[in-house]
């Protein structure tokens, strides 16, 4: 016997209306889809593609955008070379040359001081947060001003953690070490090693290999682990120093050109910064898990990680804050981000020593490994 004839009946109503309002969703979303933009970018990228985390952000900025835009949004994307040279990418993009780049901004710190800060700073946030920072605090404001004249829309879309402090002949136990050294060195850093009395050099990542098996440098730094065993440098030297003291995360951009990107829908603009906030999230995991790996295999190897000793730490911070507090006083927006950067250090500082377990746990399971 039935019961309740009016509970069926309703439960019938339920049903029917729920796959009305599915098929009447599907029609949206089909009709918003078939009715967006057909956007079709050609970019430049900095770093081979796959170099983790730095350039594989852009895999998977690509393959997001086709499939949340059902195929409107398409990005192809080029190594480096193959269209421009990668130290080009911001020129390009300026000018409408192409529509959008893929680059570390810390390249173009010849022109536009401040970019350093904003790319991988020395003695800086870790990736945390530098996050928080950028979506939440002054960040991604500060960003947007700085490439306003350059006639370039700039969004995060990668992020990583600290860089190896680089490849030295010789264990590095004194900065004294450091004086005569012919060494490649990016962003402030560069400029730290200067003071230390190195002659530094920019060489792109492609090139660093040949340039240490030639002898045309004698040290230098790139990226993190996972990144540095690609480039095979293990082969040439054995001394692998860290932390990372220069480049305390990493970020990687996408550069648009300004006039393409006010000529986006609002929907395809949307889906462009969803897809750089997923690519951030996506790099940033992927080089934590690859990171540890490297260093395993560079052990396994005989290769020789060194971290270098608080003394020699602390004489790099020295120099290192006469160098910022240069560049500030010689550029008014290089100073303005400093000051948000460190008035967040200040706030975050409190949480990241007390809320967090101290470094020593970590260090611990691994000497129990």
């Amino acid at each position: 016997m039935d019961l309740n004839p009016g509970l069926r009946n309703l439960g019938r109503a339920a049903v029917a209306g729920t796959a009305a309002a599915a098929l009447l969703g599907g029609s949206i979303l089909a009709s918003t889809a078939s009715a967006q933009e057909r956007v079709r970018w050609q970019v430049p990228i900095a770093f081979p593609s796959h170099w983790v985390g730095l350039s594989t952000p852009i895999i998977h900025l690509t393959e997001t955008l086709d499939a949340i835009s059902d195929g409107n949004i398409q990005l192809r994307y080029y190594e480096p070379g193959e269209l421009i040279p990668a130290f080009e990418i911001l020129d390009a993009v300026s000018e409408g040359q192409y529509p959008a780049g893929f680059t570390w901004l810390g390249y173009d710190q010849g022109s536009i001081p401040v970019l350093p800060l904003l790319s991988g700073p020395p003695f800086g946030m870790e990736p945390p947060a530098f996050m928080a920072w950028h979506y939440f605090g002054d960040g991604r404001e500060l960003l947007e001003e700085v490439y306003e004249p350059e006639n370039v829309k700039p969004l995060l879309c990668g992020v990583i953690g600290p860089e190896a402090a680089g490849w030295f002949a010789d264990p590095l136990e004194s900065l004294d070490q450091i004086d005569g050294l012919r060494i490649r060195f990016a962003g402030l850093g560069g400029q730290v090693m200067e003071r230390l009395g190195a002659s530094v050099t920019m060489i792109p990542g492609g090139e660093l290999y040949q340039a240490m098996e030639r002898g045309t440098i004698d040290a230098m730094e790139f990226s993190a682990p996972a990144v540095d065993r690609i480039l095979g440098v293990a082969e040439i030297v054995d001394n692998y120093v860290m932390p990372g003291w220069h480049q305390t995360y990493t970020t990687s951009h996408l550069l648009i050109n300004m006039d393409v990107w006010n000529d986006l829908s609002d929907l395809s603009r949307a889906q462009i910064e969803v897809g750089c906030r997923s690519a951030t999230l996506h790099g940033f995991s992927e080089a934590e898990w690859e990171n540890p790996q490297a260093m395993r295999g560079f052990e396994a190897e005989g290769t020789q990680l060194q971290v270098l000793p608080p003394e020699v730490l602390e004489e790099l911070e020295r120099v290192t804050m006469e160098v910022l507090e240069d560049a500030a006083a010689d550029d008014e927006m290089f100073a303005r981000v400093l000051e948000s950067q460190r008035e967040w250090m200040q706030t975050h500082g409190v949480w990241h020593d007390k809320g967090h377990l101290p470094r020593s746990y970590y260090g611990e399971l691994a000497e129990e490994d």
